[in-house]
């Protein structure tokens, strides 16, 4: 078997499993942050289900952990009640990002199972524990249950050959590989990585690796553990785990040599993970702010590189840096060894630990028009505020904030870059600014108590399995859950809210919330929800009635979330939906049971991938709850 395959059959008595294969997964650690916690205790309510076990129950707020958006502020506290009451461990806002507080505390250990309300919980693969993201249904039902179902995914191997060049760092390596795969050819498979220089990676180098699966589309990515990783997680927790490795004839279903020594510094262009190129062909581009952060970048390795860079310099004239430790003994341990001190004398904001920028949350954010080079693993548009994001190595942005523009280390001028006074228009941005600030107010006061609010989910649906619908045809690929259902509205626990805001950061479809009627259904293509764990991704088309959605694939989070909300999606084959010769607004009738689709405008039909036997179950039973 593979790793994920053993995992897996460790954890729900099974001998051998195989892809394809549905099974009950139990779960060693379960969790839930800030964002979707509050989701997770109101559908537990709602069904009036218990903890199964609390000392495996942890919630972790990391998203905002200044509580200085009134709506995450009232979630928290009303998941600090529950634990209370329940004697569930929190890890409050002065503790650090969830999914690293798991791996440093020993809350997740090689070959264990863990699972979050946050999209890279997947970062497990880099001490070979099984961890997934899911949405606040299928995290309510892990809590009440302890174990939750899952699909044995398919594998790939992906073998490193050749030396790593020594100006590459791990950042790079992930970029260089989303670069080669994109954002979907690993759609929905456990990635396994293979190679000499891999073994040499430290625990932070393969943290940064892995926590960037999600955005190639990946179930996880997985580093077989290695002594010198055992020894580490040693240090840190105490215990000394066995190691996690394939068997030597486990099957794949693919497998890639790929040259390490070709790889070169990268950045990816505003807008996709995976647009990436070179730093050279981008080098003198002009930024106005930097964040080095997140999951993906906020170890101690990593703002020990950052400090490198930044020792007796300043940050450019103009150019804001904004730093977040990834936990608060990673920030104590950068205060211990001067780093802080560095940051400071050059003129960075240092914060407190937690995601920052990357969910919306205490610092990080830009304005509009506004140039950003960050360390997170995401840069959608409208991710990290109304500006433009790169994606680069903790190096880089050190480099390119001291220089005033995107360089490497090794060409910092000794005379920063500066603003002209042509290049903003002052008038036109302070006129966004504003309208900003308004949209965000009528979120802020849009009526809701969550602590009162247990009631709100839609469950009053047909159970009909055939539907029929006028058509939205949406001719894209990657359209993340952040175009779905914009981060700035993800404290929303009332479902009947979230309609309105369904696509409306999708570009050509802001309005379609107030034109969609109950029963439209949804098509577009490749690997749609990508991105975030969201589960109002999906509940806000319920809020709507939309009938269903059909995609040529779904990412790997927002499939589970759709089939446990009993939001009816399907996938199929663009060959055969050709030949139904469907123009957009046409209707359409869709068979869940048999997979049939019909055109009655010009009479054709074609088949399309049916529901599998545990999605029927869930879609009948009116949700997985």
């Amino acid at each position: 078997m593979t790793i994920i395959e053993k995992i897996i059959a460790n954890h729900s008595n099974q001998q051998l499993v195989t892809p394809g294969d549905i099974v009950d997964v139990w779960i060693d650690t379960r969790a839930a942050r800030d964002f979707g916690g509050a989701n997770v205790v109101k559908n537990l309510l709602d069904h009036g289900l218990e903890v199964a076990d609390v000392s495996k129950t942890i919630f972790t707020f990391d998203c905002n952990p200044g509580g200085s958006d009134q709506k995450y502020a009232a979630n928290q506290q009303y998941c600090r009640q529950y634990a209370r009451e329940k004697g569930i461990t929190v890890y409050d806002v002065n503790a650090g990002v969830g999914t690293h507080l798991a791996i440093d505390n020993g809350l997740a250990w090689p070959g264990s199972t863990f699972v979050s309300t946050d999209s890279h919980a997947n970062i497990m693969g880099a001490i070979g524990s099984f961890g997934q993201g899911m949405g606040d249904q299928d995290i309510a039902a892990t809590w009440a249950r302890g174990k939750v179902w899952f699909k044995v995914p398919e594998s790939i191997r992906i073998n490193l050959f050749g030396k790593r060049p020594g100006n590459v760092t791990a950042k790079d390596l992930i970029l260089n590989l989303l670069a080669i795969f994109g954002a979907n050819k690993l759609l929905g498979y456990a990635v396994e990585i293979y190679g000499e220089e891999t073994e040499k990676l430290t625990l932070d180098e393969r943290i940064t690796v892995s926590s960037m699966g999600t955005e190639m589309g990946a179930i996880i990515v997985f580093f077989p553990t290695t002594t010198a990783l055992l020894e580490e997680l040693k240090v840190k927790t105490g215990n000394l785990y066995e190691p996690v490795q394939a068997d030597e004839d486990a099957m794949y279903t693919k497998s890639f040599d790929i040259d390490l020594s070709t790889f070169v510094p990268m950045v990816a262009r505003p807008g996709h993970p995976h647009d990436d190129t070179s730093v050279d062909s981008v080098q003198g581009e002009k930024i106005d702010s930097g964040f080095i952060g997140s999951c993906t970048n906020g170890r101690i390795e990593d703002l020990r590189e950052a400090a490198g860079v930044l020792k007796n310099r300043k940050v450019a004239p103009g150019v804001v840096l904004k730093i977040v430790p990834t936990t608060d003994s990673i920030w104590n341990q950068a205060l211990d060894e001067g780093l802080i001190q560095i940051f400071k004398e050059a003129g960075a904001m240092v914060s407190n630990a937690g995601c920052a920028g990357c969910a919306a949350g205490q610092v990080g954010q830009n304005g509009p028009g506004e140039v950003t080079i960050s360390t997170g693993n995401r840069n959608f548009e409208g991710k990290q505020g109304k500006g433009f994001v790169y994606l680069a190595s903790p190096a880089v942005v050190a480099a390119s904030t001291v220089a005033g523009y995107i360089t490497t280390p090794d060409s910092i001028p000794d005379i920063p870059a500066t603003f002209e006074s042509s290049v903003r228009s002052p008038q036109s941005t302070v006129h966004s600014r504003q309208s900003t600030v308004h949209s965000r107010q009528s979120t802020v006061h849009s009526p809701q108590s969550p602590i009162a609010d247990h009631g709100s989910r839609i469950t009053d649906r047909l159970k009909s399995t055939t539907v029929e619908g006028r058509v939205w045809l949406i001719s894209k690929d990657d359209i993340d859950t952040d175009m779905i259902f914009h981060n700035r509205y993800l404290t929303i626990t009332n479902i009947n809210e979230m309609g309105q805001y369904a696509f409306d950061n999708l570009k050509g479809y802001e309005d379609f919330a107030k034109k969609a009627n109950p029963g439209d259904m949804v098509i577009t293509q490749k690997n749609f929800g990508a991105g975030s764990s969201r589960q109002q991704a999906v509940d806000c088309f319920l809020s709507l009635g939309i009938s269903c959605i059909l995609a040529e694939s779904y990412g790997a989070i927002y499939e589970r979330n759709a089939i446990n909300a009993a939001l009816p999606i399907l996938t199929y084959d663009p060959v055969s939906l050709e030949e139904l010769e469907l123009q957009d607004g046409d209707t359409l009738r869709v068979n869940f049971e048999t997979g049939e689709v019909h055109n009655p405008k010009n009479n054709k039909t074609t088949a399309i991938n049916k529901f599998y036997d545990a999605q029927m179950a869930i879609y009948l039973n009116g949700g997985l709850l």
